[in-house]
């Protein structure tokens, strides 16, 4: 199974299914309260850009980076006042720009739980000192597996992705071993129930 391959095959799918969600509201705009106007903001795991839009629209200056190439055609389209590019997030230390806030929401969750404190430090060193950092990742789930590659059928055809599920005090801990200070946490049930999402947010 290749994430990129998946998710360029859903991508249209995916962003139509998704442009309706409104759980992430609320703990996106504490994080867009905290920056400073005109913050430079990276969107780590952008995916159609409904987020950098969101970022845009409030006056903020957005790059956001995904591995797969359909989604950005989307999000180029949703944001073309941001700026894209294909990488992915284990390879945010090949870039040397610096922002005033990182923002990874339902990106993390990809990322096998063995990789995910080293791409938080590296998220964390790409903000600018006094920074804040985003982190919204799905909830570990009682007698489920902590990770597991989730066969799907959403959209008439049959699809995998791996996700990795996590506990509130794991993101606690990535963000203090990576320097940065939690600052405030939510706890989110979707509004169906099937998903309870962790939103963590903390300052360099």
């Amino acid at each position: 199974m290749d994430l990129k391959e998946t998710y360029n095959r859903i991508a249209l799918h995916w962003h139509q299914d998704h442009s309706s969600d409104d759980w992430w509201v609320a703990g996106t705009d504490s994080f867009i309260k905290i920056l400073p106007s005109e913050a430079r903001v990276l969107d780590v795991g952008c995916g159609s850009g409904v987020k950098s839009k969101y970022f845009v629209e409030r006056g903020l200056q957005v790059t956001g980076i995904d591995i797969s190439d359909k989604l950005l055609e989307i999000a180029k389209k949703e944001a073309p006042k941001a700026t894209f590019k294909i990488l992915s997030m284990t390879d945010l230390d090949t870039i040397s720009e610096t922002f005033d806030g990182v923002f990874a929401q339902a990106s993390l969750l990809h990322i096998p739980k063995k990789e995910a404190g080293d791409v938080v430090r590296k998220m964390a060193q790409r903000l600018v000192p006094g920074g804040i950092l985003y982190i919204a990742v799905k909830e570990v789930r009682a007698d489920k597996p902590e990770e597991a590659v989730e066969k799907e059928h959403d959209y008439g055809y049959d699809y995998e992705r791996f996700f990795s599920y996590f506990s509130m005090e794991e993101l606690k801990r990535y963000l203090t071993d990576a320097g940065v200070q939690v600052i405030s946490t939510l706890r989110n049930p979707s509004p169906l129930g099937k998903t309870v999402w962790l939103q963590i947010m903390g300052k360099k």
